[in-house]
């Protein structure tokens, strides 16, 4: 088998996980911050822990040296903190507000939960150390949790498991109340609209940060890589990562700018989006479809 660690790292990219920036400070009082999405559980008798660290990384001194780390669990609305701790800088820690854990270990705030852990055993893992932690105390702190799948940044929206009830049944206090609720909706409505468009654009051969990138870059001219990071809701290692591939796939040029199989290809992207949106409005009159999407504008602007 031809092995291509690209194309291998693009196809792990579809186990969704969670986002973790692991910290820990040494003897000397150097503190660093990695951000990480191998965290995983070992063991719940003793309380296991684990996550990788890539063998070159400049941060495994400190580490190596360091008896404790602490995992803390993004939430949702820290994407920034994420992308602070995934590229170099020379002081990480700047203007981010912390308190020391077990060891000295910084604590992230408004994290969803932590795990402080005791260095329990490093095993050697191929191009990374597996650093396995005993869980010493842990804080839960209720918050949806940032993901990350297929190179980008999601966030979780919980399935019922059930068919939403017909507004006109709604009789019941509990569903009325429900059907009442514009946040209730919203998650209902984004769901649906999420089942029916994912599979049509991976249908494309395409990743969900990949096509987001390429409808980026049909939309914008004269980018740089720079730009693209701020423009999308990416890690900035998977911008680099992505546009790596969409080169590679002939769709891009090195400039950023389209090539004509590009193009065509940004152009079968905008019709699925067209077509759904064409689909979900469909008995929307013209007045009332810009209405809506003004509203959706006010919103952003407002929690912005």
């Amino acid at each position: 088998m031809n092995f291509d660690p690209k194309e291998f790292r693009r196809c792990l990219g579809n186990f969704a996980t969670g986002v973790t920036v692991i910290t820990a400070k040494s003897p000397d009082g150097t503190k660093v911050g990695v951000t990480a999405n191998s965290f995983n559980s070992v063991s719940l008798d003793p309380p296991l822990v684990l996550w990788s660290i890539v063998k070159t990384s400049s941060s495994y001194t400190v580490f190596e040296k360091s008896d404790h780390f602490t995992v803390n669990i993004l939430a949702a609305d820290q994407i920034d903190l994420s992308n602070n701790f995934a590229k170099p800088s020379d002081d990480k820690f700047a203007n981010v507000e912390t308190h020391p854990g077990v060891g000295g270990a910084p604590l992230l705030t408004n994290t969803a939960a932590n795990f402080q852990c005791e260095k329990y055993q490093v095993v050697d893992g191929g191009d990374h150390w597996i650093m396995i932690g005993k869980v010493v105390a842990f804080e839960n702190h209720g918050r949806a949790p940032l993901l990350y799948v297929q190179g980008s940044y999601a966030g979780a929206i919980p399935f019922t498991g059930a068919k939403t009830p017909a507004l006109n049944v709604a009789s019941d206090k509990t569903l009325a109340r429900l059907h009442d609720s514009a946040i209730y909706l919203m998650h209902k409505v984004l769901q649906k609209v999420q089942e029916n468009y994912l599979p049509k654009q991976s249908a494309t051969g395409l990743s969900t940060s990949e096509a987001r990138l390429l409808l980026v870059l049909s939309d914008t001219t004269g980018v740089t890589l720079d730009d693209l990071s701020n423009l999308v809701t990416i890690p900035s290692v998977d911008v680099t990562d992505g546009v790596e591939s969409l080169k590679g796939f002939g769709l891009i040029n090195r400039d950023l700018s389209l090539t004509e199989k590009g193009q065509e290809m940004a152009e079968r992207l905008w019709a699925i989006s067209n077509q759904q949106q064409a689909d979900i409005f469909a008995n929307f009159k013209e007045d009332e479809l810009a209405s809506f999407k003004q509203q959706l504008q006010h919103l952003l602007k407002q929690l912005a």
